[in-house]
């Protein structure tokens, strides 16, 4: 199997450490230079025509687009460690912690990145500034859930390490091009938060792979 991915880009970066924190080596992982326009190469529409990574290519030629459904197919195949719940109970309250993260922090924190930073312009063209403030401010209402919510759980989604985590530290970290950091705006919980998730050893996967 094939991973297409970018690196440091936070949807493939979730399926990286997904992997990662499941101890799975056997797929191969493709970087995808999204700054040269090669998400939009016909060789890459053909796996997935929205032109959007990451792209999990099956052993049987079929692809799985979309960081959420990559990461289904993953546990559903390498059930442990669990990491989206072992009951149906369990697998409901982490997916809608994990869309809570998804919605209204990941989604602002992209679309103000990409509409703020002038190193993603060949990413957003043209950028707008308005909009990028308007998610700013959005934003800051999934920060301080989620300040609230680490103030009285060791974890997003409770007392386990899930993808719920994955998706949060993948969002605080690409904030970290806009020069952001959670103490320094006033958010302790997720510092401390942010800090014990970056020191497992998945944290740092799908970092510095070279692009093709």
């Amino acid at each position: 199997m094939k991973l297409y991915m970018a690196p440091r880009a936070p949807n493939p970066k979730r399926v990286c450490m997904f992997l990662a924190e499941k101890g799975i080596d056997t797929i191969e992982w493709i970087a995808v230079d999204l700054n040269a326009g090669a998400h939009r190469d016909q060789a890459f529409v053909s796996k997935n025509p929205l032109a959007r990574v990451p792209v999990l290519e099956l052993d049987d030629g079929r692809y799985i687009s979309e960081s959420r459904a990559i990461c289904s197919w993953i546990e559903a195949h390498h059930p442990e460690p669990s990491l989206m719940g072992e009951t149906g109970e369990a697998r409901a309250f982490i997916e809608m912690y994990d869309r809570y993260v998804e919605w209204y922090l990941l989604l602002p924190t992209a679309q103000w990145i990409r509409h703020a930073h002038p190193g993603l312009v060949a990413l957003e063209n043209p950028q707008f500034p308005d909009f990028a403030e308007n998610q700013a401010k959005k934003r800051e209402t999934g920060l301080a859930w989620l300040e609230e919510r680490l103030s009285q759980n060791p974890w997003v989604a409770g007392s386990d390490f899930t993808i719920a985590d994955i998706t949060a530290f993948c969002a605080i970290e690409f904030s970290r091009v806009m020069k952001f950091k959670p103490a320094e705006a006033g958010y302790a919980q997720i510092q401390h938060w942010r800090d014990r998730v970056a020191a497992r050893p998945s944290a740092s996967a799908g970092d510095h792979l070279p692009t093709a």
